[in-house]
């Protein structure tokens, strides 16, 4: 046993020096010139949250494999501006950059995927679904370059399809895709609970009355499905999430150790 933690503390060490070796190259221009052009929110960041996501950057792309599907040839544009958009998510905090996804798989367009689902009497029905992405607790994740780059170039549209798989993926770090992430302290998780939990049946509420609501319906699906909602909202429409849901604005914020709305400037 003495044996066996002694390895894994060693090669946590080897993956930590790794990593601050990757993190310590220069950037590539090519890459800069990718994220200035591709990735609005670079440029409203501080420097030192700037100087900070290149390296998580750098990091992403050493760790991830990227594979291009339906004929997509994977470039450096795409990997970087989705790097960009999954590592926004990681500033502040301490991380080991999503470590249950090894592959994001990228389509060039929505592409179709069939989803089965069993109901009571065990009946399996399998349909055909257009989707922007997808993702599994372990192993791949899948895009679409249009909708990864439309989240990166509009920061004020409240979707985010980057934003919403790699919140999944943080999500089910516990082996969970349950809402509830690893938290920093074990003292936050009853307020995260209780806020996100009202929140959540408010929401329900709305769509079940069909009336209109400013986070997306989508969030109503389950709890899992709640939390990546909320979190295109929180990076995307920061302002209008604090002066609508104040509370759950906190949680995020606690969570993600950002304020985007204290720095953002939406239209």
């Amino acid at each position: 046993m003495f044996c066996h933690r002694a390895s894994e503390e060693g090669s946590t060490i080897l993956k930590r020096r790794r990593r601050e070796k990757t993190r310590s190259q220069p950037f590539p221009g090519a890459w800069l010139d990718i994220l200035t052009r591709n990735f609005q929110r670079y440029s409203r960041l501080s420097a030192d949250d700037r100087d900070e996501l290149r390296g998580h950057i750098q990091v992403f792309l050493a760790e991830k494999t990227f594979e291009g599907a339906a004929g997509l040839r994977m470039t450096d544009e795409i990997r970087v501006t989705i790097a960009a958009q999954a590592c926004l998510l990681l500033l502040h905090r301490k991380t080991d950059y999503y470590p249950g996804l090894f592959s994001i798989i990228v389509y060039p367009h929505e592409y179709v995927a069939v989803h089965s689902q069993r109901d009571e009497m065990g009946v399996v029905d399998e349909r055909q679904q257009v989707r922007l992405g997808e993702t599994a607790a372990r192993g791949a994740l899948v895009l679409s370059w249009d909708g990864a780059l439309r989240g990166a170039s509009d920061i004020h549209d409240c979707r985010n399809v980057v934003f919403h798989e790699f919140a999944h993926q943080l999500d089910a770090e516990d082996g969970a895709f349950d809402g509830a992430p690893v938290l920093p302290e074990a003292s936050m998780y009853i307020a995260w609970a209780r806020i996100l939990g009202r929140e959540f049946d408010v929401l329900r509420e709305r769509v079940r009355l069909r009336q209109p609501s400013d986070i997306d319906a989508y969030g109503a699906t389950n709890s899992a499905e709640f939390f990546a909602v909320v979190t295109e909202c929180f990076f995307q429409r920061p302002r209008q999430l604090r002066q609508l849901h104040p509370e759950l604005y906190g949680e995020l914020k606690q969570f993600y150790q950002q304020d985007p709305a204290s720095a953002a400037s939406e239209g």
